[in-house]
């Protein structure tokens, strides 16, 4: 492709801004070094780790993991839908989340081309870290060092290019960095090619890079259990289902190969102690991520670090997008702050259990008054809860800020768990007992830890497939996978016609959704939601000195089916366009593919 993603030029490596906020110091709090070239930056240990941190640095911001690759790009899924709402088509994000994506979207482009500098980035620092002296001749502790750095180049280019991957399918590839070309256009490389790669670049990775317990490594610089939870991922895509050129989805005949790899890295993790669940799935995002904290179990395994500090660059909008809202007047009315773009689908609520914990750290069905009571919201305008702005310390309460430095979280324990757990089923025709264990500690967790309330695991090939399916769903809401999960299992257009289809019966108070309430009593003024009566029963009357919201209704029909995958095609709308801009750019591309 034209490297309009060469921002770096002549060997030139440009840093960007340096994560800061912490309860404790991170690695990637280092003064950043600014334009210089290459025999400069990469002559000693020290410039090689700021130019490190220039890779690091494209992974946040606006056009990252800040808000366009966690909350515009993975939506809609059968657990949440994007913004609805006019106007649409808008030619912006509420036409990416309802599969009515054009190429010349204005939200394409910038992710798209951020990822490619990240590459690049990458590029150079693997391409110089063992070309330097002390890689080879310097000091163990230099030498120690510099491998550590160039297995977490690796291994973020690795990540850069499954987000390109998974986005937009066939893509240009460059492993090496642009100064070493002599043509600047790429043509498409097929990604299983690029899959290859970067699932072997990840097995030269793992041994380079220490384990959480061998070093000072914090959960926002990638570790040894990251570059072995990111190979299992990626082997899991490798081996799944993808859109190809001829527009069907397929797998490859050899995709038990790359579920072998996936089960026997992940089995590398689940050995050590390094990672491990915390007791409190509620314990993960309330007091660790929200927190500004970083997860002391090592479940949260490799996170996004955010710079903090109101910057589109390096932050996040975390708990501003997303989440419950805010009311600034004492007496509520439409003056609140928070943009609440993402909505738990009812569906998905009503998914859960009634005793699994996970639902009420995942749905917030309510906002927030001004002396932090909270005001329940209907079933159909419930809010996604994993990185609301009142579990937030420092309190963001009333702020009209944007960023508030929250990190996205790209693996945890739990995933790698459930990944074991469906890779044996898959390998094995049929669960072992390892696999039903690494499922059932999963599901525990989310119940409290009273193994009682889980039910009885599957053991057939079929039942257990079908049980992952959903404590995926149950387990990961709102953090960004889902939507992909559906794509590499080749149910993501079953699984949104089997929403659409549960939307209506509930809109028309039909079985299964015939005993729902229609309305919701409360204690007023309390600061957590205190309810009155069940989710599941008609409601009662209405208790002495309650308030009460409207819950389930037809409105489902007006407000969330109007939007919801809307413009959803099969064989078309699992991948996105390429930005016009690029293809425009590009003769080698051969113009649109997938349908756009």
């Amino acid at each position: 492709m034209k490297t309009n993603i060469k921002l770096i030029i002549s060997g030139l490596f440009i840093t960007a801004t340096i994560f800061t906020i912490s309860s404790c110091k991170k690695f990637l709090e280092v003064e950043p070094i600014s334009s210089f070239g290459n025999d400069y930056v990469f002559s000693n240990v020290t410039n090689a780790q700021k130019a490190l941190l220039g890779v690091y640095s494209s992974l946040g911001g606006d056009q990252g993991y800040g808000i366009r690759l966690s909350m515009y790009y993975p939506y809609d899924s059968d657990e949440m839908m994007g913004q609805g709402g006019t106007p649409y088509p808008d030619n912006e994000r509420r036409d990416i989340a309802h599969y009515n994506v054009q190429p010349a979207n204005t939200q394409l482009a910038g992710p798209f081309n951020q990822l490619y500098v990240g590459i690049e980035r990458a590029n150079i620092c693997i391409d110089n870290i063992p070309k330097m002296e002390a890689y080879t001749s310097g000091s163990a502790a230099d030498q120690k060092e510099l491998r550590r750095l160039y297995g977490e180049a690796l291994a973020l280019r690795a990540q850069f290019y499954f987000e390109v991957i998974r986005n937009w399918g066939d893509v240009p590839a460059q492993f090496t960095s642009s100064i070493n070309v002599t043509d600047p256009y790429n043509g498409r490389t097929n990604r299983d090619t690029i899959y290859n790669q970067i699932i072997r670049d990840l097995a030269i990775a793992a041994p380079l890079v220490p384990w959480r317990s061998e070093s000072s490594v914090t959960s926002d610089r990638i570790s040894q259990g990251a570059v072995r939870a990111l190979r299992a991922r990626y082997a899991m895509f490798r081996g799944g289902y993808a859109l190809r050129q001829d527009r069907t989805m397929k797998r490859n005949a050899d995709y038990k190969t790359f579920y072998q790899i996936a089960k026997d890295e992940c089995a590398i993790v689940m050995a050590r102690a390094d990672h491990k669940l915390n007791p409190s799935f509620q314990s993960v995002f309330k007091d660790g991520i929200n927190a500004h904290r970083f997860e002391p179990n090592g479940e949260v395994i490799w996170e996004v670090g955010m710079t903090g500090g109101s910057s589109g660059v390096g932050d996040s909008k975390l708990g501003y997008y997303n989440g419950p809202r805010q009311f600034t007047v004492a007496t509520p009315g439409t003056t609140a702050v928070g943009n609440a773009a993402l909505t738990i689908l009812p569906t998905y609520f009503y998914s859960f259990d009634a005793n699994d914990r996970r639902r009420d750290v995942t749905c917030a069905p309510y906002d927030i008054n001004l002396d932090m009571t909270l005001r329940p919201r209907s079933l159909v305008t419930m809010l996604d809860g994993k990185f609301r702005r009142d579990w937030q310390v420092p309190s963001v309460t009333t702020s009209a800020a944007q960023y508030f430095g929250v990190n996205w979280p790209v693996i945890r324990f739990s995933d790698v768990l459930l990944m074991f757990a469906e890779a044996d089923n898959e390998l094995n025709s049929g669960p072992t007992a390892a696999a039903k264990a690494a499922f059932e500690q999963v599901r525990t967790r989310g119940f409290g830890g009273n193994a009682a309330l889980i039910g009885t695991t599957p053991s057939d090939y079929n039942g257990f497939f079908n049980a992952i399916v959903k404590e995926r769903q149950l387990e990961f809401g709102g953090e960004g996978i889902r939507k992909y999960d559906l794509i590499r299992w080749n149910l993501l257009a079953t699984k949104i016609a089997e929403t659409k289809a549960n939307l209506a019966l509930m809109a028309a108070k039909a079985a299964p959704y015939n005993t729902l309430p229609a309305t919701m009593y409360y204690t007023p003024d309390q600061a957590t939601v205190v309810w009155l009566n069940s989710f599941y029963t008609p409601a009662p009357t209405a208790p002495a000195g309650s308030a009460s919201v409207a819950w389930s209704a037809t409105t489902i029909n007006t407000t969330l089916l109007t939007y919801y995958s809307i413009a959803f095609t099969p064989n078309k709308s699992e991948l996105l366009p390429l930005p016009q801009s690029v293809i425009d750019a590009n003769p080698k591309l051969g113009g649109q593919l997938y349908g756009y």
